[in-house]
């Protein structure tokens, strides 16, 4: 190893990695093996190297990515897993045929949101900075706009989830008001309702009338 390396240690192992290095690269430079869900290397979706992270002389523990976190000597990290809840979310996109059906959906889906205790929590978790606790707010008071601005940086680390003693899941609140206006405002909510009239059978289109004039 060279002698401008530095050392720290990761989930418990002693690591010496160059300066320029990420933590995940340190990870897999000292034979780590990155086994499930890190979407930069091909093996899952971005979020997933959620660590834990005390620098050096501090007494504070951060919450990082380690993708984007370059290594510090005397850095102690433990990367984070992730467990599937017990009741996931379920929900139909189609069935939203008006934005006014947002809210209700929501509800329906994430009854837990207003039970936020705002203790913050979400907030030092995520390892983005974002003001996840206000977007939970957003949400329950119907500014769904605003809600998913808060959300749009959102990675799907699952941290605010872990942190959440509400289990409101507020990641997966902002992904569903995100597709949920995504999918009202790509088409033109009424040619999405006339289709769904036709589709359930409340409107009728009879072909047989029409003057075909073409030769």
């Amino acid at each position: 190893m060279s002698d401008d390396n530095v050392s720290l240690v990761i989930d418990g192992r002693a690591v010496s990695a160059p300066p320029t290095a990420s933590i995940i690269q340190a990870f897999s430079l000292s034979g780590g093996a990155l086994v499930s869900n890190v979407g930069c290397m091909g093996q899952g979706v971005c979020g997933s190297c959620r660590c834990m992270v005390r620098r050096d002389g501090s007494r504070d523990v951060t919450m990082e990515l380690g993708c984007e976190t370059p290594v510090e000597a005397g850095m102690q990290v433990a990367f984070v897993s992730y467990f599937q809840p017990k009741r996931p979310h379920v929900y139909d996109l189609e069935a939203l045929t008006d934005s006014w059906q947002i809210l209700d959906a929501m509800d329906e889906t994430f009854p837990q949101a207003k039970s936020c205790r705002h203790c913050g929590g979400c907030d030092r978790a995520c390892p983005r900075g974002l003001d996840v606790q206000k977007g939970v707010e957003y949400a329950v008071l119907g500014d769904v706009q605003a809600a998913r601005e808060v959300f749009t940086e959102c990675i799907m680390c699952n941290l605010c989830t872990l942190a959440c003693p509400e289990r409101i899941r507020p990641n997966h609140l902002g992904l569903f008001i995100r597709r949920a206006l995504a999918a009202l405002t790509l088409r033109p909510q009424e040619l999405m309702r006339r289709l769904r009239q036709i589709e359930n059978g409340t409107l009728t289109v009879d072909t047989s009338t029409v003057d075909d004039t073409r030769s």
